[in-house]
């Protein structure tokens, strides 16, 4: 997907009821960056979706381990592979750490202004 400067569109994977999503799309609507977003709540992530991102930084990086959904699932106490941790969150999108956000090949999870910023300067 491309930007109408023919740069790539920051995509914005989460849910409209979560402060760090809204905290993304609002960091790239007041820089007039062009965003899409993912509503996961309608959508669920297909697991290719998050491939990238686990391969990245680890697939336990994508468990948002303070959400409610995963200390009733007692996740803390087990122990799983990159594969099941992905299928879990494919099913659970609740079990995400938000936003997902992807800038080309760049990613990041959670909030993480301070790279946002450095998609900014090149965009």
């Amino acid at each position: 997907m491309a930007a109408v400067g023919g740069g790539p569109v920051i995509q914005v994977f989460g849910r409209a009821d979560s402060q760090a999503t809204r905290r993304a799309q609002r960091f790239f609507k007041e820089r007039r960056m062009p965003i899409s977003f993912i509503d996961l709540r309608k959508r669920p992530p297909a697991p290719g979706e998050l491939k990238p991102f686990a391969q990245r930084f680890g697939a336990r990086a994508l468990l948002d381990e303070r959400s409610k959904a995963y200390q009733r699932g007692g996740l803390g106490y087990l122990t799983m592979g990159e594969a099941e941790v992905i299928e879990r969150v494919a099913v659970d999108p609740s079990l995400l750490r938000l936003p997902l956000v992807r800038y080309g090949t760049e990613l990041t999870i959670g909030v993480d202004e301070e790279t946002w910023k450095t998609w900014q300067e090149r965009a």
